[in-house]
């Protein structure tokens, strides 16, 4: 009987563990790499967010942090724009993957 009830309630955590982040979280300029979920999700000007794999597109290592406006990749390097993806520094070639979010109230979730 306990299966059932939990169902119900389970349901909004699902919803709200597929939220990334809050919006307060991610700096206007900068970002921030989500280890878990393989994404780093950045904000290039005030209420624009992006979303990118958090895998970098070298050797497959994931980028460590977000820095003066480029997510870089502690392995080798690379460093790529925190607007659109793409590559800023190598040794990477090929610019990060795109991530498709919304921004739903003031969370940030995967659409």
């Amino acid at each position: 009987a306990e299966a059932p009830a939990a169902k119900p309630s389970g349901a909004p955590a699902v919803k709200k563990a597929e939220a990334l982040a809050k919006t307060a979280d991610i700096p206007v300029g900068g970002g921030t790499v989500f280890k878990d979920a393989k994404i780093v999700v950045t904000q290039p000007k005030a209420g624009e967010f992006k979303a990118f794999t958090s895998v970098c597109t070298h050797q497959g290592c994931d980028v460590g942090s977000v820095a003066d406006g480029a997510i870089v990749c502690p392995c080798h390097g690379s460093k790529f724009a925190i607007a659109d993806g793409s590559v800023t520094a190598g040794p990477a070639s090929r610019p990060l993957e795109k991530k498709e979010i919304k921004v739903d109230g003031d969370s940030i979730v995967l659409s």
